[in-house]
């Protein structure tokens, strides 16, 4: 009973994300998943509860792709470099899974952090920590409390951007132009924080 109740689960799992690959977060419905997976109805929400609940399940599994691709690659001992190579891993994740980052992007805009498990919210956490490693050498003198304040604003304008690098409104710019835009952004936020820095 367990291996069938587990082999539901993840044909569920598999064939929702292919779905929204394939059509697009939009696409995501509990009828749609149904005739996908060949699962009815019932049997969906007997596995989730809510389509809230398999929503999560599937951001996850985003997140912990995101955080694959980010450690890919090879840190340096320059604070800069290894900030820019993380947002140039991050902006190719969103263009080479935009459907996906849809998914998680759009949930995000209608809840609230406190309404989510805490194991996704661990994985936020490990994800910033990775991004934000080499912060803190940039910060210099600035007061931890006010560096955490000054990576959640640099967190929401990224966040806030990502939709952008798979819209309709930018398919006149490539992947490399996206990711110079978002270096303009990033690099003229941490010479600004550097620049407080030193005032402090």
């Amino acid at each position: 009973m367990t291996n069938i109740k587990n082999d539901v689960y993840s044909v569920l799992v598999t064939s929702g994300r292919h779905l929204v690959i394939e059509k697009g977060a939009e696409f995501l419905t509990a009828r749609k998943l149904s005739e996908a997976s060949g699962c009815s109805v019932g049997t969906i929400y007997n596995q989730f509860i809510n389509m809230d609940n398999y929503i999560i399940v599937q951001n996850m599994l985003t997140l912990d792709n995101l955080q694959a691709h980010l450690q890919e690659i090879k840190l340096t001992e320059n604070a800069y470099n290894n900030i820019n190579q993380y947002l140039t891993k991050f902006v190719e994740f969103v263009n080479e899974n935009g459907n996906l980052w849809s998914l998680f992007y759009e949930f995000h805009l209608k809840k609230r952090t406190e309404c989510l498990p805490d194991e996704y919210m661990r994985k936020i956490v490990k994800l910033s920590k990775l991004f934000f490693a080499d912060f803190s050498q940039i910060c210099g003198g600035i007061k931890l409390r006010e560096q955490k304040l000054l990576k959640k604003v640099l967190s929401f304008a990224l966040f806030s951007m990502s939709p952008f690098l798979t819209s309709d409104n930018l398919q006149e710019q490539n992947v490399a132009q996206k990711n110079t835009s978002c270096q303009i952004l990033l690099n003229t936020y941490l010479a600004g924080v550097q620049a407080l820095s030193g005032e402090m």
